[in-house]
């Protein structure tokens, strides 16, 4: 994974509490059930990313003129299939 556990863990801390400054949240005995789900969520999120730049490298890979890692052409096709994949799995 992309994220450290202490990095998730700072994110999960972070988000939970700007919602509960601004109002989102309401202290109740449930803090702990929500700190898990923004955790789960976080951590969903970094897998679908990583599993979409997997299947973008293998598509760019699949070329039959395969235009080199770091090229600005690479980069273009990147963006453009990486949001394509975004948007087939419902991401965006």
């Amino acid at each position: 994974m992309m994220l450290s556990d202490e990095k998730i863990r700072h994110l999960t801390h972070f988000v939970f509490n700007g919602l509960m400054n601004k109002g989102v949240l309401i202290p109740t005995e449930g803090e702990e059930k929500l700190r898990r789900e923004i955790k789960r969520t976080i951590i969903d999120e970094v897998r679908l990313g990583e599993d979409i730049d997997v299947s973008v490298r293998n598509k760019i890979d699949s070329l039959s003129k395969r235009p080199v890692e770091g090229s600005v052409e690479w980069e273009v096709l990147y963006k453009k299939y990486f949001n394509e994949e975004e948007s087939r799995r419902g991401r965006r």
